[in-house]
């Protein structure tokens, strides 16, 4: 075994070790997926960034912008920061006043109990294919360190994500997260400093950057739809994803759940446009790479030495398990919480929580499935980010701050909005799908709104206010 791979596994085996030490201390449901709602603003930022920090940053945005140039970096981190700030601005406080314990129970709480399992039926998945892009990384990352072929190192990063996830639940979770993220940290801030120092410099690095490559927008967006296509995925799509909404609501109070988004996103753009500039870097450091997604442990075992190559390869392990744990655990609380345990009835704490980790298990293996078989990291975070989204986002958007519309609406809206993106992303191929699907959740839910309020006051209308022709037509 080399030494490198001896390093990580030693790394792996103590992020193992937090998980099952912080077991002992889950006793309920509360625990387990929210951390007993216990986050003071420096846990809960640092989790922030720590769970969106993951794959498709640091090892699918720097790969994006290796193969395309500065273009790439339009979803993450820009998109994904403005996703973080409009939640801080507009969402984190008034979720958290919910007292909610997934994002399914607002629509259960607004709409009906129906309206929240159609809800979990669309989040679910989202959260099952972002673990997937995690895991489809940590493969990449063990087969840069060990040789091994991609896919029996995807095999071996499931199975201890997995494992990893079961144990430890949300606070083992925003621990690590706080560990981590300093690793993380340091360790990208190391290898950009010594690849600017390979070339010449920082002056002599950007100079030898091809003009071409620092175009912002990419040339095949021919049309300003296009373009806020791009923009919508990363923002609309994932601002309410249980993974963030599971930060919001484990913080102390609602002041401290809009300062850790806002926080957390600030770190995440200072801290993400270091894979980009190293994205930007690499095509003169390391050109003709047959996989770009594996451009920043590539360069990263040609410029360090084994024990700060051990350091980094653990800092890349520690951004891709804070984020597949927290989405394994998102998909679980949603079926787990809001399916089974409603299903169930009469269940105990310990039993809830039981459940909780054997959904973990179902849905780390079909994470592991869609990671086998799916082509790139930022293919599954761009399917994660639209899929079902457009429907979910309108209806919590009405439902959270409006009372216009009711359980029609939300079920007209969250249907059309599937429906519509399922056709135009996978049959009719549109060039815009997620935006017409936006588009069509808006309208469908002021149109159903509007037909629910119209017939609840034709139904309301007193019989001795009516007019004289409409009593004599009785």
């Amino acid at each position: 075994m080399n030494t490198v791979l001896f390093g990580v596994i030693v790394y792996i085996l103590m992020q193992l070790w937090v998980g099952v030490y912080f077991s002992r201390r889950i006793t309920s449901e509360d625990d387990y997926l929210l951390a007993g709602r216990s986050l003071g603003t420096g846990m809960a930022s640092l989790s922030v960034f720590a769970t969106w920090f993951g794959a498709e940053t640091c090892i699918g945005a720097a790969g994006s912008v290796y193969e395309n140039g500065l273009s790439g970096a339009t979803i993450d981190p820009f998109g994904y920061t403005v996703c973080l700030m409009v939640m801080g601005l507009f969402f984190a406080a008034q979720l958290w006043r919910r007292n909610l314990t997934t994002l399914a129970d607002l629509f259960e709480q607004r709409y009906s109990a129906r309206i929240q399992n159609l809800a979990v039926v669309l989040i679910a998945p989202t959260s099952v294919m972002w673990a997937a892009a995690q895991i489809r990384a940590f493969g990449q990352v063990l087969s840069a360190a060990s040789g091994f072929q991609v896919e029996m190192a995807i095999a071996v990063a499931a199975g201890v994500v997995i494992i990893y996830t079961m144990y430890g639940g949300l606070l083992a979770d925003v621990v690590t997260d706080a560990v981590q993220g300093v690793a993380l940290i340091v360790g990208l801030i190391l290898l950009l400093a010594l690849l600017l120092q390979a070339g010449g410099g920082v002056e002599a690095s950007i100079a030898h950057i091809e003009p071409k490559r620092l175009a912002f927008f990419r040339a095949d967006h021919t049309s300003l739809a296009e373009i806020v296509e791009h923009w919508a995925i990363p923002i609309c799509g994932s601002v309410l994803s249980q993974e963030l909404v599971a930060r919001v609501l484990a913080s102390r109070s609602p002041r401290i759940a809009r300062r850790a988004c806002l926080q957390g996103g600030v770190l995440y753009l200072a801290v993400g446009l270091i894979p980009v500039f190293i994205g930007l870097l690499g095509g003169q450091l390391l050109p003709g790479l047959e996989h770009p997604e594996q451009i920043l442990p590539a360069l990263a075992r040609n410029h360090l030495n084994t024990f700060l190559y051990i350091v980094f390869a653990g800092a890349l392990i520690s951004a891709i398990l804070s984020t597949v744990d927290s989405a394994l655990l998102a998909a679980s609380a949603l079926l787990s919480h809001n399916l089974i345990v409603p299903a169930v009835k009469s269940i105990s704490d310990e039993g809830k929580v039981k459940m909780a980790r054997w959904m973990v298990m179902l849905c780390g293996v079909i994470a592991f499935v869609m990671a086998l078989y799916a082509d790139r990291v930022y293919t599954l975070v761009e399917e994660a980010s639209a899929f079902g989204s457009a429907g979910i986002f309108t209806v919590v958007l009405f439902g959270l701050f409006t009372r216009f519309g009711g359980v029609l609406s939300a079920g007209v809206t969250l249907a059309a909005g599937m429906l519509t993106w399922l056709i135009g992303q996978h049959v009719l191929e549109l060039a815009t799908p997620y935006l017409l699907s936006l588009s069509i959740a808006f309208g469908s839910y002021i149109l159903a709104a509007s037909w629910e309020e119209w017939r609840g006051r034709r139904i309301l209308i007193p019989a001795g206010l009516k007019s004289g022709n409409e009593a004599s037509m009785e």
